[in-house]
């Protein structure tokens, strides 16, 4: 059996669209929707909970928790990343900051921090680079 080219798929064209497993059921499913649709609702009316949860389920899909906006003067007055951190941790002791968004404040400061870093090395590195070509 012949190996495959490093970097070549063994089926560049990809799957044929519809050949899944879902795809067959889908197809089998699709003469009877609204049948099916029908029973569930009717299911659901007549008081059989599962049907009723799967309905309501599909009108109104799950809430997300969103995280409303925080404003902290602290951060305003902050001078370093380092500063930033204390003061969100400052907030989240006092309660003026709920700890899973003071979670989320300090992860982006930590990343702030990195890319801040990568900068700072990238300039030094394009520093020295200069400095070895000027003394040849």
């Amino acid at each position: 059996m012949a190996k495959f080219k490093p970097g070549q798929s063994g089926n560049p064209k990809g799957r044929r669209k519809g050949s899944s497993k879902v795809s067959e059921l889908r197809a089998k499913l699709e003469p009877h929707a609204d049948d099916l649709i029908q029973t569930a609702v009717n299911m659901a009316l007549g008081g059989d909970l599962q049907a009723l949860k799967l309905c309501l389920e599909r009108l109104l899909p799950p809430l997300r928790p969103q995280a409303e906006t925080v404003k902290l003067s602290a951060l305003t007055k902050a001078e370093s990343l380092s500063d930033m951190g204390e003061a969100i941790l400052q907030a989240i002791a006092a309660g003026e900051l709920p700890p899973d968004v003071g979670r989320d404040l300090l992860t982006a400061i930590a990343a702030q921090m990195q890319i801040t870093e990568g900068d700072e090395l990238q300039k030094r590195l394009e520093s020295l680079e200069g400095m070895t070509i000027d003394q040849k």
